[in-house]
């Protein structure tokens, strides 16, 4: 390793990561950012984690990022590789994940010029804007760390969300004087103080059929202690987005879960006399398509002001951090006689076993193989679905999660993005049990990430749900138009694949041999495959909604 004595604008990049807490940084080293991988080399302090593509290697920093709080950070190179990085970064965006995306440029005295210079893109900081939050292309070296310092305070400024910063590549080994840059003023008051309406108080303490819808933003904020204790005063009935599990223990028998779409919970709700939904966003697929049957008195708690009337109405929008508003709202409750109706917490607790009940017939014997993951997996276990039919059929619903960040999706539904997911999960809490559902379509679009966990010492748990193909699509085809194409895979011999990259790996054919496979993947603390023979177990066939396959058919 050669000297090194002056101080380059990779340093600084290296500087402002450790004062930011930045442990690990997922990525693949280039020509065109190798001076930040030296200088994070020389100082020692990040670890390196080191994919096997640019899409997979942001899908590790997203997911480590949900998984901890944290934020997270990537490292690309420019051009193809930035672009190989821009799928994952619009998940990113979708899930408002804080996360930090690093990547080369041209010298800086060939961009924009059409020389076709080495991985030139015409114009790359257009490209990451349009998959991020914000993008940046540094154009004086010496303001590095303000440069730095701004973009990793967007990334963390609500909505949150991905911010790519290019750095051109002749800049990043440019001497510069060393500098400290300090804010030795607050911009602004440190203390929170939350002033609630009086009426917003007295209407939740007079309501006799409320109802909590838990979003992403509990999470964010770490509320979740602090709606526990709202709903151990109010007794409401509790439903969460997708993004939410977790954010209550999905065993307390007032949470429903994830099951805002459903007919029984939307009949509860639209008999409804108060809502209070925390930090959602309302997505059209868990509301039937912003259909929801939303009482006029809805308080809607959200840190993001524009987050307010965007899909459905409030009353009172009471803008804040949902850990502060909710701490304060506990406090102006517990003086409050309530006295919760008895024959309501009841139907809620039917509602809940009714939703499920409902599913389970529709789906069997899929209903099972939940009832062992729940009986089976530690309470602690990440659980991670893939865009695939027994991801977002029965998973996402009827396999409890039992803490916050313990729960991780593809927000933006784009398939096969869940493996690296879970490998960045896995970095990120290495204690914790990560277990991904999947299927053989989209896991193959990054199954090179196998050896990445291997690699990486990240011993996930993949349960591979092999149909043949792209399972969802075959049906909305044959809804649509009679007929099917482009649908059918030739797969390779998943156990075998799984073997050669490090993985120990079974295949199940029954509920029987599913229970003992999970039973072997979870005792084994080794990276492990289960596949699941779909055909043999039974195909299982989404019926979703009329109006959704109508949308493909030619019309008038």
């Amino acid at each position: 390793m050669s000297k090194h004595t002056e101080y380059t604008v990779a340093d600084a990049i290296v500087e402002e990561l450790v004062a930011e807490g930045v442990e690990v940084i997922f990525g693949i080293v280039s020509i065109h950012n190798m001076p930040i991988y030296d200088a994070m080399l020389r100082d020692g302090r990040i670890r390196m984690a080191t994919a096997r593509g640019e899409s997979g290697a942001v899908n590790m920093a997203d997911a480590y990022s949900r998984a901890t709080g944290k934020i997270g950070v990537v490292l690309t190179s420019t051009g193809a590789g930035a672009g190989n990085g821009a799928g994952s970064l619009t998940e990113t965006w979708n899930s408002g994940t804080p996360l930090l995306h690093i990547t080369g440029e041209a010298d800086s005295n060939y961009i924009g010029t059409d020389q076709r210079y080495i991985h030139e893109c015409r114009d790359q900081l257009k490209m990451m804007e349009g998959a991020n939050k914000a993008a940046y292309l540094l154009k004086r070296p010496k303001l590095i760390t303000p440069f730095m310092q701004k973009a990793i305070k967007e990334a963390k400024t609500v909505p949150t969300g991905p911010v790519t910063v290019q750095i051109p590549t002749n800049y990043q080994a440019t001497i510069i004087p060393k500098n400290n840059l300090v804010a030795v003023q607050a911009e602004q008051d440190t203390e929170v103080k939350i002033d609630l309406p009086a009426e917003v108080i007295e209407k939740i303490a007079a309501a006799k059929r409320p109802i909590i819808w838990a979003g992403d933003g509990v999470i964010h904020s770490g509320a979740s202690e602090e709606l526990l204790a709202l709903v151990e005063k109010i007794q409401p009935a509790v439903v969460t987005s997708e993004s939410a599990k977790g954010s209550i223990p999905e065993e307390h028998p007032l949470c429903i879960g994830n099951f805002a779409w459903f007919p029984r919970f939307e009949e509860l709700l639209s008999k409804s006399d108060l809502l209070i939904s925390i930090g959602v966003r309302f997505r059209g697929g868990e509301t039937n398509g912003w259909t929801s049957p939303v009482p006029e008195n809805h308080i809607n708690i959200d840190l993001n002001p524009n987050a307010f009337n965007r899909n459905f109405d409030t009353l009172y929008g009471l803008v804040g951090d949902a850990k502060a508003v909710l701490k304060e709202l506990n406090k102006a409750l517990a003086d409050k006689e309530i006295t919760p109706d008895a024959a309501y917490v009841e139907e809620v607790k039917a509602v809940r076993e009714g939703v499920r009940d409902d599913l389970c017939s529709t789906i069997e014997p899929y209903g099972d193989l939940a009832a062992i993951m729940n009986e089976q997996f530690p309470e602690n276990t990440v659980l991670v679905t893939d865009v695939t039919i027994p991801g977002y059929t029965w998973a996402n619903k009827l396999v409890d999660v039992h803490e916050p960040r313990n729960y991780l999706y593809m927000t933006g539904g784009g398939i096969g993005q869940g493996l690296p997911m879970a490998i960045g999960a896995k970095v990120g809490q290495p204690e914790k049990p990560v277990v991904l559902v999947a299927g053989d379509g989209g896991f193959m679009v990054n199954a090179g990430e196998m050896i990445t966990a291997v690699q990486e010492n990240a011993p996930i748990v993949v349960l591979l749900f092999d149909d043949g193909g792209y399972g969802i699509l075959k049906y909305y085809q044959e809804a649509a138009y009679g007929r099917q194409t482009a649908v059918d895979l030739v797969n390779p011999d998943f156990v075998m694949m799984a073997k050669s990259m490090g993985f120990d790996s079974e295949k199940v054919t029954t509920v029987e041999e599913f229970e003992k496979g999970l039973a072997n993947a979870l005792e084994s603390k080794k990276p492990y495959m289960v596949v699941v023979d779909v055909e043999a177990i039974g195909i299982l066939h989404y019926k979703d909604s009329y109006d959704y396959i109508r949308s493909f058919r030619p019309h008038n």
